[in-house]
Formats: structure tokens, C-alpha cells, sequence
């Protein structure tokens, strides 16, 4: 029988722990001040490109490269912040309780904003009627683009709560384990969800789900016999 490979186990650092133990739950000013930042330079650039287009704003580079190159600086502007306001969420997450409307507002804000930052440019740019044809063709089909996968990116697809987020704290003692894909973190590093995984990461569950990892296992929940208001993943 041939014997089992042992899995490497990438665990955080205690001094890396230590440094980050104070922002846990606390402050994430910088993470949300950063996403306006970036969310306000889209705008901007939107509105530029606007400019452009009714001729407001002359640039002296042919029209299709400059609304080229501001919407791909909107996309990677808009992209960054998403990213930034979702790893806030996970690190200080808001109560889901008696507002689920409010949570959902602020959970998906990216997404909000990725269609802000280039949905008035695109009906704009489609009503104009002075832009030539292969201009408003290729300029459209970029824009389109880019709010689409704008959007993508900056959906938050698994969101949790403060209500989740502080269950699974006080139900999880010691490491959790997870891999570099998907949204599930393990208690036993053995679990049988991670057979084929040769690398594991290991951390609190609080690292867990700053890493992403918002859900847990149904095989280790089932085990432990743990329940709450955690997040669980569904059992097949």
C-alpha cells in the first residue's frame, strides 16, 4: 500500500500575527479611505471621457486612444477599491440583523460603483450622433467590457456578517486549515474535503475569513457538531 504524503502546512507567522492582532475587528479607515480615494479618481475619469466625448475637453491624441485609455485607468481604479472594500468587510463586517437591505447595500458597494463609474458614459456615448461609426463601435464594446468585468470583480459572492463573523470566533478555538482556492476553511487538517490537497494554510478562523475563507466545512461541522449562526457550508 503505497504510503500517504505527508501536506505541507504554510501556517501564519507569529510575529505577523502579533503586528496584525490589534486590527482584527478594529479599524479598516485606511482599507474604506482607500476605496473612495480610488472610487473618486474613477469618477474622475469618467467624467473626463465625457467631456471628451461632447467636446468639453480637448486632448491632442485622436479621440478613440484617449477614451481608451481613461476607461482602462476607470476599470483598474474601480477593480482596486472593490478589493480594498471587500477585505475591509471581512476584517469589520456589518451587522446583518434588522437590516438586510442595508447589508446588502454595503456589502456589494463595488458592484454599485463599477456600474456608476461607466454605466452614464456608455448610454452617453451611445447617444451620440457626432462620434463616427467605427469610433462609437470600438469605444462602446471596451466600455461594455470593461463594466462587465468591472461588475465581476467587484461583486462580493459569499458576504458575511458581524452576526456570522463573531459565531464562528467564539465557536472555533485553535487553527483552522484552508486551501489557496475556494471559500471553505477546515478544523482538521485531515478533513476529507482536503485528500487531494497537498499544501494547507493554517491560521485562526479570524485569518480564515480575512483570507476569504467566510464558510465552514460541512464534513468538520458535522464532526465537531457544531451549529450557530456561523456560516456553514450546505451538506449534498
Amino acid at each position: 500500500m503505497e504510503e500517504k504524503k505527508p501536506k505541507k502546512i504554510i501556517r501564519k507567522a507569529a510575529d505577523q500575527a502579533e503586528t496584525t492582532a490589534p486590527v482584527k475587528g478594529g479599524s479598516t479607515i485606511g482599507l474604506r479611505i482607500g476605496s473612495a480615494v480610488l472610487w473618486a479618481i474613477a469618477i474622475a475619469c469618467e467624467v473626463l471621457c465625457i467631456l471628451l466625448l461632447n467636446g468639453t475637453l480637448y486632448v491632442p491624441i485622436s479621440l478613440m486612444a484617449a477614451l481608451i485609455i481613461g476607461i482602462v485607468i476607470d476599470l483598474i481604479c474601480v477593480v482596486i477599491a472593490a478589493m480594498l472594500w471587500k477585505k475591509a468587510n471581512r476584517i469589520k463586517p456589518m451587522k446583518k440583523e434588522g437590516n438586510k437591505v442595508g447589508f446588502y447595500l454595503w456589502s456589494q458597494l463595488g458592484l454599485i460603483m463599477a456600474i456608476a463609474c461607466f454605466l452614464p458614459l456608455i448610454v452617453i456615448l451611445l447617444k451620440n450622433k457626432d462620434l463616427d461609426k467605427k469610433t462609437k463601435r470600438i469605444v462602446a464594446v471596451v466600455a461594455i467590457v470593461a463594466m462587465v468585468l468591472a461588475g465581476a470583480l467587484s461583486i462580493d459572492y459569499d458576504p458575511i456578517s458581524a452576526e456570522e463573523k463573531a459565531s464562528a470566533e467564539s465557536l472555533i478555538e485553535g487553527d483552522v486549515y484552508w486551501t489557496a482556492f475556494g471559500k471553505k476553511y477546515h478544523i482538521d487538517e485531515d478533513c476529507q474535503a482536503l485528500a487531494n490537497s497537498d499544501t494547507l494554510y493554517a491560521g485562526s478562523v479570524t485569518d480564515a475569513i480575512e483570507a476569504n475563507r467566510t464558510t465552514l466545512c460541512a464534513f468538520c461541522a458535522r464532526n465537531h457538531e457544531i451549529e450557530g449562526e456561523l456560516k456553514i457550508e450546505d451538506a449534498e
